[in-house]
């Protein structure tokens, strides 16, 4: 009585087993931004060039996949998730009077 799950089953339900469909549509418009700034900005300078390609790396940045996580965004909004959210952890140990507790409740 074996149970087999794959682990990868959620990655059927991406786009090239990668991608959300929001994933593509802010990647096309971060390089639709960047190929309308080179041709609006013409890159003369090392600091133009950057500004021209900012769009297109920061959104590539952002979809790079990693393990364990999605993507970077994703791990972007867990941490401020995180930090912005009240935490309260409850403590439930090993301990024989956290044990009494729960038999004097019943």
């Amino acid at each position: 009585m074996d149970y087999l799950i794959p682990a990868n089953s959620k990655k059927s339900s991406l786009i090239f087993g990668v991608f959300t469909t929001f994933d593509l549509i802010m990647f096309a418009t971060g390089v639709g931004i960047t190929i309308l700034l080179l041709v609006v900005i013409n890159p003369t300078s090392l600091l133009g060039a950057v500004i021209d390609l900012a769009p297109a790396v920061i959104t590539g940045f952002l979809v790079l996949p990693i393990p364990n996580y999605h993507n970077i965004k994703t791990v972007i909004q867990d941490v401020y998730h995180f930090y912005t959210t009240r935490q309260r952890y409850i403590w439930k140990g090993w301990c024989v009077s956290d044990a009494l507790k729960e038999t004097n409740k019943k």
